[in-house]
């Protein structure tokens, strides 16, 4: 059963200019994604985007928007598939049992200029 849905569009030049700002990147982004980012060179703004739309994403289908949630505890990142998969701790994993969902689906799409993501909560 889908117990919530969320779906969130970040601008890419956002994440260009918070590139320069390593603290606020470590406020919000898991250690694992920002190795990944710098990997990517001048696609890591692209690859933030999308790991951020999908926090907030998440944060919709929790229904609590990004209260008491701390962004950092949700890890994205790729299957060696390429699929797109949603780790939780903390703060993150918390919320995810209380809303009664045990299964996150997550899809991220982008382009250009624009990041989008969508999370759907399933739950028995």
């Amino acid at each position: 059963m889908i117990l919530g849905i969320g779906i969130d569009i970040v601008e890419v030049k956002r994440m260009e200019k918070w590139l320069a700002n390593i603290k606020l990147l470590e406020r919000y982004f898991h250690a694992d994604e920002l190795k990944i980012a710098s990997a990517r060179g001048s696609a890591a703004a692209l690859f933030l985007a999308a790991r951020f739309a999908a926090k907030e994403a998440f944060g919709k289908a929790i229904g609590t928007g990004l209260a008491n949630l701390i962004l950092k505890d949700i890890l994205v990142i790729n299957k060696d598939n390429g699929k797109p998969e949603m780790k939780l701790f903390g703060t993150a994993e918390e919320a995810l049992k209380k809303s009664g969902a045990n299964h996150v689906h997550i899809s991220l799409t982008h382009e250009r200029d624009n990041a989008v993501a969508m999370v759907v909560l399933e739950g028995s």
